[in-house]
């Protein structure tokens, strides 16, 4: 089955555990913090977003221009541009990436942080919008032919565009993420890949089910790949891996109380997207769960986004991510704390183990099945005499 590593852009220094120490696109580190990924065995990083952050695909087209390998995730939420306009801004970029290019769209979990950027509809007309949205570009990036549509949120006659996505491929992959019944109805019918949040492997297994369902009810065979997101905290041997746990808490407690309100952040108490409140009420039920996830960054940042993490030695890690892949997860999202150098002990320590298990068992699997092939075939034969 292979499967993927996702790891996040970043574009200054700053995060949970310390202020950024330069401007809020720092060129230099952004290529620094990339070239961790590329050269320690990640297949793809995510250029996140919100209302007031640098430009992410101006800023994935500079990383696409620099790296060979490196593939990039971008994230885009509707109410900023005419799904026309956004349809050629990355179908270029997938060009200048080689076809290196997915998207992830975003509908927004605060209601705040949308209307810093005039986006006044309720959230579940977000959804409804995302789910037009996806469907214009998708078919802007396959159309050679003009197409026209009349839906709820945009209507427009006779578009075609001039620029596609890069020759080796039909068009990007489309992520996209959300808890909430609007959020699975719209995504299991129209993603290729589904992300979630790191939770416990009974609820992440829960969730997949919701996602499946979701998928068959929208008349597809099959559900989307699944993407699943954790806070890595690895040290050489357990003790030394929680004591970096505790110390990274601690930052995050302290960087948390002195945080100034933001329509970014929000109600750390109370956050308004099903994502959050789900991780939120897994964290009020316990903080340790299974082989290694750990709840407390989650409880003390409100849930918000990627924050539940794995604490222990890389084999602890590796062995927790493949917890989650037999579940049937096929993308790991990882990002640590300290960004470049958690990116690079994840690379060289975690990455391999869970990369070779994951080829022994696809080999043991082909293996079976051909020997069932033969089988089939011996029997059909002594049939037929």
């Amino acid at each position: 089955m292979g499967i993927e590593f996702l790891g996040i852009a970043g574009l200054n220094d700053g995060g949970e555990t310390q202020a950024r120490s330069g401007t809020s696109f720092d060129k230099d580190y952004t290529l620094r913090f990339a070239r961790a990924h590329e050269d320690n065995g990640w297949d793809r990083i995510l250029f996140a977003y919100h209302s007031g952050s640098p430009d992410p695909s101006t800023a994935a087209a500079y990383i696409a221009s620099k790296l060979d390998h490196l593939k990039i995730l971008l994230a885009h939420r509707p109410n900023v541009s005419y799904p026309t306009y956004a349809a050629k801004v990355f179908a270029t970029l997938d060009q200048i990436s080689d076809g290196r290019l997915n998207v992830h769209f975003i509908t927004g979990g605060s209601t705040a942080d949308q209307a810093a950027e005039g986006d006044f509809l309720t959230k579940d007309e977000r959804y409804a919008r995302t789910g037009e949205y996806i469907r214009i570009v998708k078919q802007a990036w396959t159309s050679r032919e003009p197409f026209s549509f009349d839906g709820e949120h945009y209507r427009f006659e006779n578009f075609v565009s001039d620029i596609w996505p890069a020759a080796n491929r039909q068009r990007p992959e489309v992520s996209f993420g959300g808890s909430s019944p609007a959020a699975y109805a719209i995504g299991a019918a129209e993603a290729d890949i589904y992300a979630v949040w790191g939770e416990p492997l009974a609820n992440t297994a829960e969730q997949i089910k919701t996602i499946t369902d979701a998928a068959h009810a929208a008349g597809r065979e099959q559900r989307p790949k699944i993407q699943v997101a954790f806070r890595p905290i690895i040290a050489a041997t357990e003790e030394l891996a929680w004591q970096k746990a505790h110390d990274i808490l601690a930052k995050i407690e302290r960087r948390t109380a002195g945080a100034a309100p933001s329509s970014f952040i929000g109600d750390l108490k109370n956050p308004e997207n099903a994502g959050s409140q789900r991780l939120l009420s897994i964290a009020e039920q316990g903080d340790r769960y299974d082989r290694a996830l750990w709840t407390k960054p989650a409880a003390v940042s409100g849930g918000r986004g990627n924050s539940n993490a794995l604490v222990g030695t890389p084999e602890t890690v590796a062995a927790a991510l493949l917890d989650y892949v037999d579940l049937g997860v096929d993308i790991l999202s990882a990002r640590g704390y300290d960004f470049v150098n958690d990116t690079i002990d994840f690379g060289r320590y975690v990455i391999p183990i869970v990369r070779e298990e994951v080829a022994r068992r696809d080999a043991a699997a082909a293996k079976t099945a051909a020997a069932a092939s033969d089988d089939l075939q011996r029997r059909a034969h002594h049939d037929a005499a």
